[in-house]
C-alpha cells in the first residue's frame, strides 16, 4: 500500500513562524504551502519551495481568505467572483516561485474558511474547480470524502485525493468537530497513533461520540499549527512504516 502524508507549511509571516517547517519537511511527502493571504509571504514561499525540492517533497497551493489576523479561519462576505480571483492569484504565485526553482505545483488544498465557503455551495465549488482546471488540468484537489469540492473537481475533470485528518475529531456524519469545542483537536500522541493505525488497517476512525466511521482516503494530514505537530507527524509516519505502507508523494500515487 502506498500513502501520502501531508502538512500545511509556510504559515508564518515575515520574521514569525508557527511550526518547525524544516523538521516537518523531513517527515512528510507532500506540503501544502500558504500563499500569502491567510499566512505566508513571498520569502517564506520561496524558502519552503526550496526546502521541499531538496527533500523530493511534492508541493501544493494552500489558498485561504485574506485574513492574517484571523488566520483565514473566519468566513468573509466576498463574492464568488472574488473567491475565484483569490484562488487564481494564490495558485499562480506559487506556480511562479516553483518554476523559478525547477519545481512544480501538483495539488491544491483549500485552507480553513476558504474551504468551508467553497463547500457550502455547489455552484461555487464548481466555479472554483474550474479556476484550478484553467491553470493546470493536472492539478490534484485535496479534500475530505463526500465534500462538494470532491464532486466539483471530478466534474471539472480534475483528479481528487481524499484526506484523513489525523489530529482532528470527526462527527458521526463525517464532518470535523468545530474548533473550540472540547476534543476537536487531538494532541495526545498515543491517541493519534491509535487513530492512524485503525485507519490504515481497517479504514475507519472513531467519532467524537464513540462511533465507527468508514474513511476512504489516500493521504493523511497533520496540521502544522497544532501544538507538537512535528512529534505528531513523526508518530504518523512511524505507524505508516509499522503496517508496511510506502510513503509516497500525492502526485505519484496511482488512481
Amino acid at each position: 500500500m502506498k500513502i501520502d502524508l501531508n502538512s500545511d507549511m509556510g504559515e508564518g509571516f515575515g520574521r514569525w513562524s508557527i511550526a518547525d517547517d524544516d523538521g516537518l519537511m523531513d517527515v512528510i511527502s507532500s506540503a501544502n504551502i500558504a500563499c500569502g493571504f491567510h499566512a505566508g509571504d513571498y520569502a517564506i514561499m520561496d524558502r519552503t519551495v526550496l526546502a521541499a525540492k531538496a527533500r523530493q517533497v511534492g508541493i501544493g497551493a494552500h489558498p485561504g481568505l485574506p485574513d492574517l489576523m484571523g488566520f483565514g479561519r473566519r468566513p468573509m462576505a466576498v463574492s464568488d467572483t472574488e473567491m475565484e480571483a483569490m484562488l487564481a492569484c494564490q495558485i499562480g504565485a506559487l506556480q511562479g516561485i516553483a518554476a523559478r526553482h525547477g519545481h512544480r505545483v501538483t495539488h491544491v488544498s483549500y485552507h480553513a474558511a476558504f474551504g468551508t465557503m467553497a463547500n457550502a455551495d455547489e455552484g461555487r465549488a464548481l466555479r472554483l474547480a474550474r479556476v484550478i482546471a484553467a491553470l493546470d488540468r493536472e492539478l490534484t484537489v485535496f479534500c475530505m470524502p463526500g465534500q462538494l469540492s470532491e464532486r466539483a473537481a471530478q466534474t471539472a475533470g480534475l483528479r481528487v485525493l481524499t484526506l484523513f485528518l489525523a489530529d482532528r475529531a470527526y462527527t458521526a456524519e463525517g464532518a470535523l468537530v468545530p474548533r473550540g469545542q472540547p476534543g476537536a483537536v487531538i494532541h495526545d500522541l498515543a491517541s493519534v497513533r491509535a487513530r492512524v493505525r485503525r485507519f490504515l488497517e481497517d479504514g475507519v476512525v472513531e467519532t467524537i461520540d464513540g462511533g465507527r466511521l468508514p474513511v476512504k482516503a489516500r493521504s493523511i494530514l497533520v496540521h502544522s499549527d497544532t501544538p507538537g505537530s512535528l512529534a505528531l507527524a513523526q508518530a504518523v509516519r512511524a505507524e505508516i512504516a509499522a503496517v508496511g505502507a510506502e510513503l509516497t508523494p500525492a502526485h505519484l500515487l496511482a488512481d
